[in-house]
């Protein structure tokens, strides 16, 4: 009594001809041809990338540190403006509108906190 495996081993050497053999053959070869396409498509494509990313990494970074930095110049900006609009409205009350006395100011949600 033969194990499973090489009772299909030899079941499929039986069945398979010269003609399938080769018939085989050729498909893997061709598979293989295709593969190989397949790879240098792709081998290609992500060289490719790699250029455009180090092209654009540089620009992003100093564009990044460009935002912040007039991020902080405006949260300066405003923050002496709401200063000044406090010693104004101490100085002259009736300065403002009561529209503009009291209320949120900012109420937009602050982006740089991770979500």
């Amino acid at each position: 009594f033969l194990p499973f495996h090489l009772w299909t081993a030899r079941l499929l050497i039986v069945k398979l001809s010269s003609f399938d053999g080769c018939f085989l053959l050729r498909g893997s070869n061709c598979s293989l041809g295709r593969l190989q396409d397949s790879n240098a498509v792709l081998s290609h494509f992500n060289e490719y990338s790699e250029n455009c990313f180090n092209e654009v990494s540089g620009d992003f970074s100093k564009n990044t540190r460009l935002l912040r930095s007039m991020k902080s110049d405006l949260d300066y900006i405003f923050q002496k403006l709401r200063s000044m609009k406090a010693k104004l409205l101490a100085t002259y009350p009736d300065a403002f509108s009561d529209d503009s006395k009291g209320g949120i100011v900012d109420c937009r949600p602050d982006l740089e906190l991770s979500q």
